[in-house]
């Protein structure tokens, strides 16, 4: 297991702004196929945002997009996920995770993913 540490999580109202980060103890960083995850109560993980290891590839949720963007910093094993516009309906625990791969292939499935972070949370008030 890869250690991956999460912050940034906390409350914010309505239409407000969080940036989460995730540092990752890993030589080979840019090697990893990183994503953002988020569960909600009584719920599977879903898929939020994923970036390839080079950082020239990204997808996203639709139900984020124009709103999140996930961003890397190699040079300091980070991964970012910059959520704008925020509805209460994002409130949830927030997952970093990553995937070791040579590809620009981006997936999207949890399973997919064998290391991960210990979670953080969003709360958005309405």
């Amino acid at each position: 297991q890869v250690p991956m540490v999460e912050s940034g999580g906390g409350l914010v109202q309505a239409g407000g702004s969080l940036r989460l980060s995730c540092t990752v103890s890993l030589r080979t960083f840019s090697s990893y196929l990183m994503g953002w995850f988020r569960q909600f109560p009584g719920k599977e993980r879903e898929f939020v945002a994923a970036i390839t290891g080079s950082g020239r590839s990204t997808d996203y949720a639709d139900s984020v997009k124009g709103r999140f963007t996930i961003s890397r910093d190699n040079a300091n094993n980070t991964v970012y996920l910059a959520m704008t516009s925020l509805k209460p309906e994002d409130t949830a625990v927030y997952y970093c995770a990553g995937r070791y791969t040579i590809s620009e292939y981006i997936v999207t499935t949890p399973e997919r993913f064998g290391d991960w972070g210990q979670g953080t949370q969003v709360t958005v008030s309405s």
